[in-house]
């Protein structure tokens, strides 16, 4: 089964079910003697909190590779290790979300877009709302086309989610990548699409192809 961009769809994203296939699919991706590695680190991390965290969180491409994660689009094995890595520490809520946003702060794109990924797999409630918001805020495409995932379908308000689709509309990034688009799609974000293209033309700018997905919920 192949899971579309960001997380499984189906069923909730940290439901036992889906924290095993991200197992088994990262298992299958690495050779014995870097799964022996990663079952060390996670039990260091498990152990001993945040502390041996960074290092590992930072030198996960080195160590384990750049390779896409089989059967998940839009992963790759370093994010699928650092979502696991987080998910090890034992934390929740305000502290785990604490040590996900210094991760975040601390890191490149790349480590930026793993912990965007990992925060539906952790148990933080709505405390992790500010990476989202943060990753919107930098306009980045890399960033903004796994900010709306599930985590921000679920924990992001309407007015600030209105504003992240609008600038995945900006950044050119795909509304298919919008986690629960079609739900929550409403006349206001229609009115900021339409506003939106109206600028784009008036510029003599091109209009996203895919406006039409949200321009459409006037009455």
């Amino acid at each position: 089964m192949t899971n579309p961009p960001l997380a499984p769809a189906v069923g909730p994203v940290h439901s036992e079910l889906i924290r095993r296939t991200l197992r088994e699919r990262l298992a299958s991706a690495l050779p014995e003697r870097l799964r022996r590695t990663l079952d060390t680190q996670l039990r260091t991390v498990a152990e001993r909190g945040p502390g041996p965290l960074d290092e590992h969180f930072l030198a996960a491409e080195l160590r384990y590779g750049r390779a896409p994660l089989p059967g998940w689009a839009g992963w790759s094995v370093p994010d699928a290790v650092r979502t696991r890595l987080l998910a090890a520490l034992p934390l929740t809520g305000t502290a785990l979300a604490e040590e996900a946003e210094r991760s975040y702060a601390r890191g490149a794109p790349g480590e930026r877009k793993s912990v965007l990924l990992a925060l539906p797999f952790l148990p933080v409630g709505d405390a992790a709302v500010g990476i989202v918001e943060d990753a919107v805020r930098s306009g980045d495409p890399r960033l903004l086309a796994v900010a709306l995932g599930p985590y921000a379908g679920r924990h992001l308000d309407q007015d600030s989610w209105r504003r992240a689709v609008l600038a995945c509309l900006s950044a050119g990034v795909a509304l298919t990548r919008v986690d629960r688009l079609a739900d929550r799609r409403d006349p206001g974000l229609a009115r900021l699409a339409q506003d939106f293209a109206a600028g784009r033309r008036a510029a003599r700018g091109p209009v996203p192809d895919d406006l039409w997905l949200i321009a459409g919920a006037l009455p």
